[in-house]
């Protein structure tokens, strides 16, 4: 039987199909993208096991559809993907794959969910406090790979492109295109939300590693393989060293 699950509101724990892609030279001259606000997205999956999740977003991601897992309050797992102009085109697809039992339950969650919309009436402050509690809510959390995603190493871009998309901004993958899409921001001016990069070698342009600005210089991150997110300092040594800039997205 068909059953379809609302997003519920509150803490949630993702797990992310991708990985940073380091050593990427970042050209001064490149004009930033654009980001949108997400559109209707795909929920599928209520797994009560993580291995049952990692290989519904594998398929997914086999397929293009840029899948993420995340789990909620519930402790179930979910998987979310695609980004569709309207809600019949979302159904379409959702159709789709259900006819070729590729999913088994889905959802569609309309825009009007995320926090971008609800920022219209409540303020950009709002949807950085609700950036910030979906970010802190990952502390703790070891992500988990699957498939080929082993070889790529350690996702932090896509910790940060699920934080975004979880409030409705369909930030970029790869960190490369993270750092091309914002609009710069001066240390001293850095707000909650925004995202800060960093470089091995700093005078080189390469972007290693991304995390999202927390406030009182601090950052949550997903550091490195088989260790857990934690929150960063960025006066501490070695993040000092490698700081290679901010953007903001809204």
């Amino acid at each position: 039987m068909r059953r379809h699950f609302k997003y519920i509101a509150g803490t949630v724990f993702l797990l992310i199909w991708a990985g940073c892609r380091p050593s990427i030279y970042i050209s001064p001259e490149t004009q930033p993208d654009k980001i949108k606000r997400t559109g209707y997205v795909i929920q599928a999956g209520a797994f009560s096991v993580q291995a049952n999740a990692v290989r519904l977003t594998e398929n997914l991601a086999q397929k293009g559809l840029n899948p993420y897992y995340f789990r909620h309050e519930s402790g179930l797992y979910k998987v979310r993907f695609g980004d569709f102009v309207s809600r019949k085109k979302a159904l379409n697809k959702a159709l789709e794959l259900y006819g070729k039992k590729i999913i088994n339950d889905y959802y569609i969650v309309h825009p009007e969910e995320y926090a971008a919309v609800k920022s219209d009436a409540y303020g950009t402050g709002y949807l950085r406090e609700r950036l910030i509690e979906t970010a802190e809510s990952f502390i703790g959390i070891e992500y988990s790979w699957g498939g080929s995603s082993r070889k790529e190493g350690f996702d932090c871009s896509g910790l940060t492109m699920a934080v975004y998309k979880l409030n409705g901004l369909s930030l970029p993958r790869s960190s490369r295109r993270q750092f091309h899409a914002g609009i710069p921001v001066k240390r001293n001016e850095l707000e909650k939300g925004d995202l800060v990069f960093f470089a091995a070698d700093s005078s080189s342009g390469k972007v290693t590693h991304v995390g999202i600005y927390i406030g009182n210089s601090r950052f949550i991150h997903a550091p490195g393989r088989s260790t857990r997110v934690r929150v960063g300092r960025l006066q501490d040594p070695y993040f000092k060293e490698s700081y290679l800039g901010a953007r903001r997205y809204f």
